[in-house]
């Protein structure tokens, strides 16, 4: 069930003792960063402002994720459990969400594989107005659109060429420079590999 502000009183307060556990998950990547508590002030606070905000069972009050560091969780979208006693927020976190100063609470934890496309994305968007000396992807970006879709051109040549002769290793190779040069040249056009994923589900719907 997505929560609205009308939603909010149907939710199972009473079983929880006016308290529910809020998974906070990255809305891109799907990690899992962090667990807190809200009660019914605490939800509403964070619908009307967009920023995720927990009651603290220690300081026994409100307090908005951020609020002393700045690495704030914007809220995308939050939803109840079947039996409406959890929460789960989607969120795009600003800085590390962890008070250790890591990505998650679950800092050694081993990522989903999908989970790294995510973050590489991420690390390749970093670098669209880099120094072109300080790494190849900031080199790339700076030869500009042409020659990044003609490095896209080449990497899916090369990749069908492998798949042909049956080089699975070269294959795995070749494919992984495809995607690799694939999300550079979709920064550089100002998309995102969500703007893909978006039309792949449109696809699947029909």
């Amino acid at each position: 069930m997505i929560i609205t502000p009308q939603s909010i009183t149907a939710l199972s307060w009473d079983k929880m003792d006016g308290l529910l556990p809020c998974i906070v998950q990255h809305a891109k990547s799907g990690k899992v960063l962090m667990q807190g508590f809200m009660n019914k002030a605490a939800l509403e606070s964070t619908l009307e402002s967009g920023q995720v905000t927990f009651f603290s069972r220690s300081k026994q009050r409100l307090w908005t994720k951020g609020e002393s560091s700045g690495h704030t969780l914007a809220l995308t979208e939050i939803s109840a459990d079947c039996d409406k006693d959890s929460l789960l927020a989607l969120v795009v976190p600003n800085g590390p969400t962890c008070h250790l100063g890591t990505e998650s609470c679950w800092a050694d934890s081993q990522d989903a594989e999908m989970t790294f496309v995510a973050q590489l994305e991420t690390i390749l968007a970093s670098r669209k107005n880099a120094d072109p000396e300080t790494s190849y992807t900031a080199k790339l970006y700076s030869k500009g659109i042409k020659r990044i879709s003609q490095k896209v051109g080449e990497e899916g040549v090369e990749t069908a060429l492998a798949a042909t002769v049956g080089d699975l290793e070269e294959l795995k190779n070749e494919s992984a420079d495809l995607l690799y040069h694939l999300i550079v040249l979709l920064q550089a056009s100002d998309l995102s590999l969500s703007d893909v994923i978006d039309v792949l589900k449109a696809r699947h719907s029909k």
